[in-house]
């Protein structure tokens, strides 16, 4: 199954956080801009990847982003608040995909999915996952990809 296009509800992601709709993200027509979707899908991301409940990172070890597809479903308008769903759906060698619903008011407005790459903070290169993050990122598999 394309995780991209896979139409989960919210609660079908291991990890779910919210932003709010700001005034200043509107675009000309009076709807969410679509580049402020991929701000989204950070905020969404930073809370997975950032959980002090469960820490991805090794020490000397960051993540940075390689990819970012975003398939627009809804308009969103201001005001309100944007539900972000995330969920792994590949474990690589030294990367990890996501997947991600946006929701407003229960209703999906965005899907994303994006590869995340650990890399060496010195030498900016890529860098295998470590053991244990790679346990928790399977613990984080979407149900339809495990």
């Amino acid at each position: 199954m394309n995780s991209l296009n896979a139409l989960r509800p919210l609660e079908a992601y291991p990890s779910r956080t919210s932003t709010d709709i700001r005034y200043a993200d509107l675009d000309r027509q009076g709807h969410v801009n679509n580049a402020v979707f991929a701000t989204f899908s950070e905020v969404g991301r930073v809370a997975f990847m950032y959980d002090p409940a469960r820490p991805l990172a090794s020490e000397g070890r960051s993540f940075v982003i390689a990819r970012l597809l975003i398939d627009f479903r809804a308009e969103l308008f201001w005001p309100g608040q944007v539900d972000i769903g995330t969920g792994v759906v590949r474990v690589g060698r030294s990367s990890f995909t996501l997947a991600q619903g946006m929701f407003n008011d229960g209703r999906l407005v965005a899907t994303t999915e994006a590869t995340i790459v650990m890399v060496d903070k010195e030498t900016r290169r890529s860098t295998p996952l470590p053991a244990a993050t790679v346990e928790i990122l399977q613990g984080m598999m979407l149900a339809d990809n495990t």
